[in-house]
């Protein structure tokens, strides 16, 4: 998902948001999706197309009155295999079926009479049994204050079946690694590292004096960059956590012995500005 706060002119003609296959202007990019609001005296018109060896395809119309000169807007586009839905406002606003591979899709451009206030490259959450229109997520607020680490919250009443704990940060400009850990007095039943060295992804706990042997989490490529948003989330069952990585589920882990409700603490640590913490 994809989420673009910003502000119409109060002079606009129109202005435009694409989805690029690369920013070459000569010859032009292919664009998957052309999202042109077109501001009259009466009425505004969005403009929805693509463009392919700098060939436009046939364009689709659509009303827009929630879009207006002078007036700010919040614009949220949903990616999905076939098609891509737009909604303003919370209000769904339009379909438009996907004729270039979405895959191809590597550049974000914005031109016109707007002013961008924020963009914002949301993940679902895969652990919702909730199927909504539009998956209920919360993007990061304009202004937001980063949290320094090493960063520490009690848990004075445990944690239970079913808790989500959410972590949303920026990788440094040269990380190291990034660590989350969840505490039971001396036992630690979840660690999670993020080495930016080995490239690679780590689950451990800590029984007693010893470190159980590291398991590494297997993905197609590593998930943490440099400079880059990230989100962790870490959904709490009585049999083990599940964890998912900017909105892509990964493994299960079970630690032996496990009391949620003896959780008393949650640590994070490293190479990262944190900028949401919600357990």
């Amino acid at each position: 998902m994809i989420l673009v706060q910003g502000r119409v002119s109060g002079t606009a003609n129109r202005f435009s948001i694409d989805l690029q296959v690369g920013c070459s202007t000569r010859p032009r990019a292919d664009v998957a999706f052309h999202f042109n609001p077109r501001f009259s005296s009466s009425e505004t018109l969005v403009v929805c197309n693509t463009l392919t060896r700098e060939q436009w395809l046939h364009e689709d119309h659509h009303l827009c009155p929630q879009l207006r000169k002078g007036q700010p807007f919040l614009l949220l586009f949903l990616i999905l295999e076939d098609k891509i839905k737009v909604s303003i406002e919370g209000q769904h606003l339009l379909d438009y079926p996907n004729r270039l591979p979405l895959c191809d899709v590597d550049t974000l451009g914005i031109c016109g009479d707007v002013s961008v206030q924020g963009i914002s490259f949301l993940c679902r959450n895969p652990f919702s049994d909730g199927d909504t229109e539009y998956p209920l997520c919360q993007p990061l607020k304009l202004g937001n204050v980063a949290m320094a680490t090493p960063l520490s919250k009690p848990l004075p009443n445990g944690i239970s079946d079913g808790h989500m704990t959410t972590v949303r940060g920026l990788a440094s400009a040269s990380p190291d690694e990034i660590i989350i850990l969840l505490k039971s007095g001396d036992f630690i039943p979840f660690k999670l590292t993020a080495s930016f060295k080995d490239q690679t992804l780590l689950y451990n706990y800590l029984m007693g004096p010893l470190w159980a042997k590291p398991q590494e989490i297997q993905t197609p490529f590593f998930l943490f960059h440099a400079e880059r948003f990230f989100e962790i989330r870490i959904f709490s069952e009585t049999r083990g956590f599940k964890l998912a990585i900017n909105g892509v589920p990964l493994d299960v882990f079970s630690p032996p012995a496990l009391d949620l409700k003896s959780i008393d603490e949650i640590q994070i640590n490293g190479s990262v500005k944190v900028y949401s913490f919600i357990c």
